[in-house]
Protein backbone atom coordinates (compact mmCIF):
# COMPACT_ATOMS: atom_id res chain seq x y z
CA UNK A 1 0.00 0.00 0.00
CA UNK A 2 1.30 3.39 -1.21
CA UNK A 3 -0.16 6.05 0.52
CA UNK A 4 -0.32 10.04 -0.42
CA UNK A 5 2.71 11.12 1.34
CA UNK A 6 4.75 8.76 -0.31
CA UNK A 7 3.10 9.80 -3.86
CA UNK A 8 3.77 13.52 -2.92
CA UNK A 9 7.88 13.00 -2.29
CA UNK A 10 8.05 10.76 -5.46
CA UNK A 11 6.23 13.71 -7.63
CA UNK A 12 8.92 16.11 -6.24
CA UNK A 13 11.54 13.70 -6.99
CA UNK A 14 10.66 13.74 -10.67
CA UNK A 15 10.40 16.87 -11.48
CA UNK A 16 13.42 18.36 -9.35
CA UNK A 17 16.07 20.35 -11.04
CA UNK A 18 19.54 18.45 -10.03
CA UNK A 19 21.82 21.35 -11.00
CA UNK A 20 20.53 23.12 -8.27
CA UNK A 21 21.33 22.94 -4.70
CA UNK A 22 19.91 19.76 -2.92
CA UNK A 23 16.24 20.04 -2.04
CA UNK A 24 15.82 18.55 1.68
CA UNK A 25 12.65 17.21 2.24
CA UNK A 26 10.58 16.57 5.88
CA UNK A 27 8.75 14.11 6.78
CA UNK A 28 6.34 14.53 9.86
CA UNK A 29 3.49 13.55 11.59
CA UNK A 30 1.58 12.21 14.74
CA UNK A 31 3.49 9.14 16.19
CA UNK A 32 2.69 5.98 14.68
CA UNK A 33 0.81 7.67 11.63
CA UNK A 34 3.15 5.91 8.96
CA UNK A 35 6.35 8.25 8.61
CA UNK A 36 9.28 5.58 8.90
CA UNK A 37 7.25 3.96 5.93
CA UNK A 38 7.00 6.98 3.91
CA UNK A 39 10.63 7.03 3.96
CA UNK A 40 10.99 3.19 2.83
CA UNK A 41 9.11 4.25 -0.23
CA UNK A 42 11.12 6.90 -1.41
CA UNK A 43 14.22 4.50 -0.50
CA UNK A 44 13.14 1.86 -2.91
CA UNK A 45 11.68 4.32 -5.37
CA UNK A 46 15.08 5.47 -5.68
CA UNK A 47 17.03 2.37 -5.34
CA UNK A 48 14.91 1.23 -8.31
CA UNK A 49 16.37 3.74 -9.79
CA UNK A 50 20.10 3.21 -9.15
CA UNK A 51 20.67 5.88 -7.36
CA UNK A 52 23.33 5.78 -4.47
CA UNK A 53 21.39 5.84 -0.96
CA UNK A 54 23.21 6.89 2.24
CA UNK A 55 20.29 5.36 4.89
CA UNK A 56 20.47 5.98 8.35
CA UNK A 57 17.63 4.01 9.31
CA UNK A 58 17.78 5.24 12.78
CA UNK A 59 19.08 8.16 13.83
CA UNK A 60 19.17 7.77 17.71
CA UNK A 61 21.11 4.73 17.61
CA UNK A 62 23.91 7.30 17.15
CA UNK A 63 22.91 9.58 20.15
CA UNK A 64 22.10 6.85 22.86
CA UNK A 65 23.13 3.49 24.64
CA UNK A 66 27.13 3.88 22.91
CA UNK A 67 29.39 1.56 24.46
CA UNK A 68 32.54 2.78 23.31
CA UNK A 69 33.46 6.33 22.96
CA UNK A 70 36.78 7.37 21.89
CA UNK A 71 38.52 10.69 21.45
CA UNK A 72 39.29 11.17 18.16
CA UNK A 73 42.40 11.22 16.29
CA UNK A 74 41.64 13.65 13.89
CA UNK A 75 40.00 16.10 16.11
CA UNK A 76 40.44 16.44 20.32
CA UNK A 77 37.42 18.33 20.64
CA UNK A 78 34.92 15.21 19.14
CA UNK A 79 34.50 11.82 20.10
CA UNK A 80 33.92 8.68 17.73
CA UNK A 81 31.80 6.04 18.36
CA UNK A 82 33.79 3.17 16.30
CA UNK A 83 31.11 0.49 17.10
CA UNK A 84 27.93 2.72 15.51
CA UNK A 85 30.40 4.03 12.23
CA UNK A 86 31.81 0.60 11.64
CA UNK A 87 28.43 -1.28 11.40
CA UNK A 88 27.07 1.67 9.14
CA UNK A 89 29.79 0.83 7.23
CA UNK A 90 28.76 -2.76 6.38
CA UNK A 91 25.52 -1.93 5.96
CA UNK A 92 26.25 0.75 3.07
CA UNK A 93 28.50 -1.66 0.88
CA UNK A 94 25.47 -4.09 0.92
CA UNK A 95 23.26 -1.56 -0.52
CA UNK A 96 25.78 -0.18 -2.86
CA UNK A 97 28.70 -2.13 -3.69
CA UNK A 98 28.82 -1.17 -7.77
CA UNK A 99 29.24 2.79 -6.74
CA UNK A 100 31.93 1.60 -4.65
CA UNK A 101 33.83 -0.42 -7.09
CA UNK A 102 33.33 2.54 -9.69
CA UNK A 103 34.00 5.61 -7.92
CA UNK A 104 37.85 6.82 -6.89
CA UNK A 105 39.19 8.49 -3.86
CA UNK A 106 40.13 12.26 -4.74
CA UNK A 107 42.92 12.81 -2.31
CA UNK A 108 45.33 10.55 -0.01
CA UNK A 109 43.58 9.90 3.52
CA UNK A 110 46.57 8.61 6.29
CA UNK A 111 44.58 6.49 9.03
CA UNK A 112 47.76 5.63 10.85
CA UNK A 113 51.79 6.03 10.56
CA UNK A 114 51.32 2.33 9.05
CA UNK A 115 48.13 2.54 6.93
CA UNK A 116 46.73 4.76 4.37
CA UNK A 117 44.33 5.06 1.50
CA UNK A 118 46.36 6.71 -2.05
CA UNK A 119 44.50 9.13 -3.95
CA UNK A 120 42.75 7.31 -6.96
CA UNK A 121 41.68 4.04 -5.04
CA UNK A 122 38.35 2.70 -5.22
CA UNK A 123 35.99 4.20 -2.29
CA UNK A 124 35.02 0.10 -1.83
CA UNK A 125 38.62 0.45 -0.03
CA UNK A 126 37.92 3.67 2.03
CA UNK A 127 35.21 1.18 3.58
CA UNK A 128 36.78 -2.13 3.76
CA UNK A 129 39.40 0.29 5.86
CA UNK A 130 36.58 1.50 8.44
CA UNK A 131 35.17 -2.32 8.88
CA UNK A 132 38.64 -3.77 9.31
CA UNK A 133 39.90 -1.07 11.46
CA UNK A 134 37.56 -0.28 13.96
CA UNK A 135 38.56 2.15 15.49
CA UNK A 136 39.42 4.76 12.57
CA UNK A 137 35.80 3.96 11.02
CA UNK A 138 33.77 7.25 12.25
CA UNK A 139 36.35 9.52 10.40
CA UNK A 140 36.37 6.92 7.27
CA UNK A 141 32.29 7.87 7.24
CA UNK A 142 33.26 11.36 7.11
CA UNK A 143 35.30 11.00 4.34
CA UNK A 144 33.04 9.20 2.72
CA UNK A 145 30.81 11.69 2.96
CA UNK A 146 32.74 14.33 1.82
CA UNK A 147 33.89 11.80 -1.21
CA UNK A 148 30.36 11.89 -2.22
CA UNK A 149 29.28 15.27 -1.66
CA UNK A 150 32.40 16.44 -4.17
CA UNK A 151 31.57 13.84 -7.13
CA UNK A 152 27.97 13.71 -7.09
CA UNK A 153 26.93 16.44 -9.95
CA UNK A 154 24.23 16.32 -12.75
CA UNK A 155 26.00 14.32 -14.87
CA UNK A 156 27.35 11.43 -12.61
CA UNK A 157 24.84 9.79 -10.45
CA UNK A 158 21.88 10.60 -8.42
CA UNK A 159 22.66 10.39 -4.10
CA UNK A 160 19.87 9.78 -1.80
CA UNK A 161 20.41 11.04 1.95
CA UNK A 162 17.71 9.51 4.17
CA UNK A 163 17.31 9.95 7.99
CA UNK A 164 15.07 8.34 10.01
CA UNK A 165 14.74 10.51 13.00
CA UNK A 166 16.56 13.49 12.09
CA UNK A 167 15.67 15.66 14.86
CA UNK A 168 18.20 12.95 16.73
CA UNK A 169 21.46 15.70 15.71
CA UNK A 170 20.01 18.42 17.35
CA UNK A 171 18.65 16.79 20.58
CA UNK A 172 20.26 15.94 24.06
CA UNK A 173 22.18 12.58 24.35
CA UNK A 174 22.56 9.77 27.36
CA UNK A 175 26.17 9.92 27.00
CA UNK A 176 28.05 11.09 29.67
CA UNK A 177 32.24 11.86 30.38
CA UNK A 178 34.19 10.71 33.40
CA UNK A 179 32.92 13.86 34.81
CA UNK A 180 29.34 12.86 34.62
CA UNK A 181 28.61 15.65 32.10
CA UNK A 182 26.45 15.40 29.23
CA UNK A 183 28.01 14.71 25.90
CA UNK A 184 26.57 17.06 23.13
CA UNK A 185 25.59 16.29 20.04
CA UNK A 186 27.94 18.26 18.01
CA UNK A 187 31.24 17.16 19.73
CA UNK A 188 30.44 13.58 18.33
CA UNK A 189 31.96 13.12 15.04
CA UNK A 190 29.32 10.89 12.99
CA UNK A 191 26.78 13.13 14.12
CA UNK A 192 29.19 16.11 13.01
CA UNK A 193 29.70 14.62 9.76
CA UNK A 194 25.87 13.82 9.15
CA UNK A 195 25.07 17.82 9.67
CA UNK A 196 27.62 18.92 7.24
CA UNK A 197 26.20 16.17 4.41
CA UNK A 198 22.54 17.38 5.08
CA UNK A 199 23.90 21.33 4.11
CA UNK A 200 22.55 22.20 0.42
CA UNK A 201 25.75 22.84 -0.65
CA UNK A 202 25.99 20.10 -3.19
CA UNK A 203 23.68 19.72 -6.12
CA UNK A 204 22.94 16.10 -7.92
CA UNK A 205 20.78 14.40 -4.98
CA UNK A 206 18.12 14.59 -2.14
CA UNK A 207 17.85 14.53 1.38
CA UNK A 208 15.03 13.16 2.46
CA UNK A 209 14.84 13.27 6.92
CA UNK A 210 11.46 12.22 9.11
CA UNK A 211 10.50 13.59 12.24
CA UNK A 212 9.91 11.48 15.49
CA UNK A 213 8.51 11.09 18.93
CA UNK A 214 8.96 7.26 19.31
CA UNK A 215 12.01 6.78 21.83
CA UNK A 216 13.18 10.29 21.05
CA UNK A 217 14.98 12.34 24.06
CA UNK A 218 14.13 15.25 25.17
CA UNK A 219 10.53 15.27 23.06
CA UNK A 220 7.83 14.68 25.85
CA UNK A 221 5.11 17.37 25.60
CA UNK A 222 6.44 18.97 22.27
CA UNK A 223 3.83 18.77 18.86
CA UNK A 224 5.24 16.95 16.16
CA UNK A 225 5.67 19.62 14.16
CA UNK A 226 9.16 20.54 12.73
CA UNK A 227 10.11 23.78 14.43
CA UNK A 228 9.24 22.15 17.70
CA UNK A 229 11.26 18.54 17.15
CA UNK A 230 13.88 20.01 15.49
CA UNK A 231 14.73 23.14 17.59
CA UNK A 232 15.94 26.24 16.30
CA UNK A 233 19.49 25.36 15.56
CA UNK A 234 18.17 22.02 13.45
CA UNK A 235 15.44 24.16 12.22
CA UNK A 236 17.42 26.79 10.47
CA UNK A 237 19.69 24.01 9.89
CA UNK A 238 17.90 22.52 7.77
CA UNK A 239 15.52 25.40 6.46
CA UNK A 240 14.86 26.25 3.52
CA UNK A 241 12.87 22.48 3.57
CA UNK A 242 10.20 21.36 2.04
CA UNK A 243 7.85 19.87 4.86
CA UNK A 244 5.64 16.36 3.79
CA UNK A 245 2.68 15.95 6.48
CA UNK A 246 2.09 12.24 7.13
CA UNK A 247 -1.83 11.79 8.02
CA UNK A 248 -3.07 9.13 10.39
CA UNK A 249 -4.39 5.93 8.66
CA UNK A 250 -7.67 6.91 7.10
CA UNK A 251 -10.24 3.17 8.07
CA UNK A 252 -10.06 2.61 4.37
CA UNK A 253 -5.83 2.31 5.17
CA UNK A 254 -6.20 0.41 7.97
CA UNK A 255 -8.42 -2.07 6.83
CA UNK A 256 -5.99 -2.82 3.58
CA UNK A 257 -2.76 -2.90 6.24
CA UNK A 258 -4.65 -5.00 8.79
CA UNK A 259 -5.92 -7.59 6.04
CA UNK A 260 -1.94 -7.64 5.28
CA UNK A 261 -0.91 -8.61 8.11
CA UNK A 262 -2.96 -11.53 8.58
CA UNK A 263 -2.45 -12.69 5.22
CA UNK A 264 1.26 -12.58 6.56
CA UNK A 265 0.19 -14.17 9.45
CA UNK A 266 1.63 -11.36 11.61
CA UNK A 267 -1.40 -11.33 13.42
CA UNK A 268 -3.70 -14.34 14.02
CA UNK A 269 -6.56 -15.64 15.46
CA UNK A 270 -8.70 -12.30 14.09
CA UNK A 271 -11.85 -13.79 14.17
CA UNK A 272 -11.98 -14.70 18.18
CA UNK A 273 -14.95 -12.65 20.07
CA UNK A 274 -12.50 -10.74 22.02
CA UNK A 275 -12.87 -7.95 19.88
CA UNK A 276 -9.35 -7.22 18.90
CA UNK A 277 -9.69 -5.77 15.79
CA UNK A 278 -11.44 -3.06 17.56
CA UNK A 279 -8.96 -2.58 20.45
CA UNK A 280 -5.95 -1.93 18.45
CA UNK A 281 -8.04 0.28 16.42
CA UNK A 282 -8.74 2.18 19.87
CA UNK A 283 -5.11 1.88 21.05
CA UNK A 284 -3.80 2.94 17.98
CA UNK A 285 -6.19 5.45 17.31
CA UNK A 286 -6.26 4.50 13.31
CA UNK A 287 -2.62 4.02 12.36
CA UNK A 288 -1.78 0.23 11.90
CA UNK A 289 -0.46 -2.46 14.10
CA UNK A 290 3.67 -2.51 13.94
CA UNK A 291 4.83 -6.39 12.92
CA UNK A 292 7.64 -7.80 15.41
CA UNK A 293 10.63 -6.38 13.64
CA UNK A 294 12.94 -8.99 11.68
CA UNK A 295 15.66 -10.64 13.35
CA UNK A 296 19.01 -9.03 11.90
CA UNK A 297 17.58 -6.05 9.96
CA UNK A 298 20.31 -3.88 9.08
CA UNK A 299 20.74 -0.80 11.03
CA UNK A 300 19.48 -2.99 14.63
CA UNK A 301 21.50 -2.36 17.47
CA UNK A 302 24.65 -3.56 18.06
CA UNK A 303 25.73 -6.15 21.18
CA UNK A 304 27.08 -3.69 23.53
CA UNK A 305 28.75 -6.82 24.70
CA UNK A 306 31.31 -6.56 22.15
CA UNK A 307 34.57 -5.35 23.00
CA UNK A 308 36.31 -3.20 19.44
CA UNK A 309 38.71 -6.00 19.12
CA UNK A 310 35.60 -8.36 18.90
CA UNK A 311 33.83 -6.56 16.20
CA UNK A 312 37.55 -6.21 14.31
CA UNK A 313 38.49 -9.68 14.12
CA UNK A 314 34.39 -10.74 12.80
CA UNK A 315 34.59 -7.85 10.56
CA UNK A 316 37.68 -9.49 9.17
CA UNK A 317 36.27 -12.88 9.24
CA UNK A 318 33.40 -11.35 7.18
CA UNK A 319 35.31 -10.09 4.43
Amino acid sequence: MVREPSLELVSYLKVANYSHPVVRYVIYGEKGSGKTLTLCHVVQYCARRAWLILHVPDAYLWVKHCSELLPSTYNPARLDQPLQASTWLKNLRITNEPYLAQLKTQQRYVWTKRESTDEGRPLGELVDQGIARVKSASDVVGALFKELKAQCRPDTYRLLVAVDGVNALWGPTTMKREDKSEVLPSELTLIHNLRKLLANDWAGGAVVATLTQTGALGSTGLSPHPHQLLRKEGFDHLDPFIPVQVENYTQKEFESCYQYYIDRKWLQHDKEPSGGKSAIQLFRAQPPPNPPAAPGFPGGRIDSGKTLHQVEQNNCREH
